[in-house]
């Protein structure tokens, strides 16, 4: 069985990435910062199969070369890691958030390291013997946590496309074994502004502290749509709706105390 590097294996789509593979039989690789961290990395040796086929490897994003080792002779390597930050708490401007804070913390806490990241990762990957066959890395905007804790005051203006992470998870698997994929694959179950996300959460989960004002700062709100034409061809099946997508996401957070029962 093939065997493949997770980068960012604590992470929400790493972790259930880890799982599914563990569950094909396959070997993995995950990097973590710290894989002595047991508050931090001990649920993923709790997966079926940790134990006979899951190696932990330390690597940080922002080292050049600390993934060399991770990724040396592995077949293909699933680049998931990427660095999280919440925005928009800040303020000055007699209480408001200063939007002009919000961009240059996004961009030094969470573009340059995404950016300097993959390139380590794929400079690791270049310098390899034998070199990973594919790399398939993803790209994903998780902030779901921090609305329902109350952790955001008001809710991004933008619209964006969604996606269940077990479609996410299958379309990664696809994308490092089909032959025929290449190139970049869209997968998403629906299209949204965010107003229109959060409306139905607050009528679905009333309990949590969801914002009910749109953020200020002027986001890509234009109507659009993301055309999975190209992964549909290879034979995806039909999307999960964004529904089930977030009754399960939060439903996980509750499981792993990230959230209180709803009431």
């Amino acid at each position: 069985m093939p065997e493949y590097c997770v980068t960012g294996g604590t992470g929400f789509i790493a972790s259930h990435l880890i799982r599914a593979l563990l569950a094909a039989s396959h070997t993995v690789r995950a990097t973590v910062r710290d894989p002595e961290d047991e508050a931090k990395v001990g649920f993923l040796w709790e997966l079926d199969g940790a134990s006979e086929r899951l190696q932990l490897v330390k690597a940080d994003l922002m080292v050049e070369g600390s993934f060399d080792d991770a990724v040396r002779g592995v077949d293909g390597v699933f680049h998931a890691a990427s660095p999280v930050v919440v925005v928009g708490n800040s303020s000055s401007n007699n209480g408001k958030p200063n939007d002009d804070d919000d961009e240059e913390e996004v961009q030094q806490r969470l573009v340059e390291p995404i950016v300097r990241g993959a390139s380590n990762v794929l400079r690791s990957c270049a310098r390899a013997s034998p070199r990973p066959r594919r790399v398939a890395p993803t790209s994903t905007a998780l902030i779901v946590l921090a609305l329902l804790r109350g952790e955001l005051p008001r809710y991004p203006n933008t619209t964006v496309g969604f996606v269940h992470v077990d479609d996410a998870v299958l379309a990664h698997v696809v994308a490092m074994e089909d032959a025929r994929a290449s190139g970049r694959l869209i997968c998403s179950c629906h299209v949204a502004h965010w107003s229109e996300i959060v409306g139905s959460l607050r009528e679905r989960y009333p309990g949590y502290p969801i914002p009910a004002e749109c953020g200020s700062h002027k986001g890509d709100d234009r109507a659009h749509k993301m055309d999975t034409a190209k992964i549909r061809a290879l034979g995806f099946p039909p999307f999960l709706s964004v529904q089930q997508m977030f009754d399960d996401c939060i439903k996980s957070f509750q499981d792993k105390g990230l959230l209180p029962p709803h009431a």
